[in-house]
């Protein structure tokens, strides 16, 4: 586990950095392949549409953290607001902010939101799952010690060590990584089914919410439960699904009414 590939002068190149940006291009080549594999010519406005959610996508992660997770911390260090080699990045905040900034995308450009995000789903996915090899190079989103000698033993310069010394701690962000890719590939067979417009995207919002919701159980960075109840992350992921999944079933319902009109 290498935080940092080399120095340029005194300015570090860090691994975390790299592996994000490459996240962010790998999942932007898949959504022009699933693009141009969809026979619409959307695969025109896949790299903007990568650059822009990209970019709103870290700031909605880093924002996300800052004001839902950590102000207690961060309204008195405000300088190190964008320090987010220091850990800290909450994903739920950059999908919302950079599915927001895709929607006025193709609202711009008059394109079908709905049907593409449909498209983009597994693309975002994977981003996420690539995006989580940054975060165990880096030693945050990490888990909670095991109390055994099973789990992942982070270098001193992590912030994981400052937090939990030598003790070995759960994998959360490698399982979810792997978990990630698992819904990148029940997402892909999915498109293969014939289902309603906006389902794909649905299903997307609730696999990876029930991920989710079930690893906060092992994570150790944000411990502080919500309402006495959950994680921060977990009423996240609660909010999410019921809407994800009242979407998903009213979609349903109205495709069978309309099979049996058409009848």
């Amino acid at each position: 586990m290498h935080q940092y590939l080399f120095f340029i002068g005194d300015f570090p190149i860090r691994a975390y950095g790299l592996v994000l940006s490459l996240s962010i291009i790998l999942a932007t080549g898949v959504g022009y392949f699933l693009a141009k594999a969809d026979g619409r010519g959307n695969e025109k406005y896949v790299v903007d549409l990568g650059i822009y959610c990209g970019i709103a996508g870290l700031v909605g992660a880093r924002l996300w953290d800052v004001f839902f997770f950590d102000w207690g911390y961060y309204h008195n260090h405000l300088t190190e607001l964008f320090n987010v080699w220091q850990g800290g990045m909450a994903i739920q905040g950059g999908v919302v902010l950079g599915v927001l900034v895709g929607v006025w995308y193709c609202w711009r450009h008059q394109l079908d939101i709905v049907h593409l995000l449909d498209v983009f789903a597994p693309a975002i996915i994977l981003g996420q799952a690539l995006g989580r090899c940054a975060n165990l190079l880096n030693g945050d989103a990490f888990g909670a010690p095991t109390g055994s000698s099973f789990g992942i033993v982070y270098p001193s310069t992590t912030l994981a060590y400052h937090t939990y010394g030598d003790q070995p701690l759960w994998p959360a962000e490698v399982w979810e990584g792997q978990l990630d890719v698992v819904i990148f590939a029940l997402l892909l067979m999915y498109r293969t089914t014939k289902h309603a417009k906006g389902q794909c995207f649905a299903l997307y919002v609730m696999l990876y919410c029930v991920a989710r919701f079930f690893l906060e159980y092992l994570r150790g960075d944000y411990t502080a439960p919500v309402l006495g109840i959950f994680h921060s992350a977990q009423m996240t992921s609660i909010v999410g699904f019921v809407v994800a999944g009242g979407i998903f079933l009213w979609l349903e319902i109205r495709k069978h009414l309309r099979r049996q009109q058409s009848i």
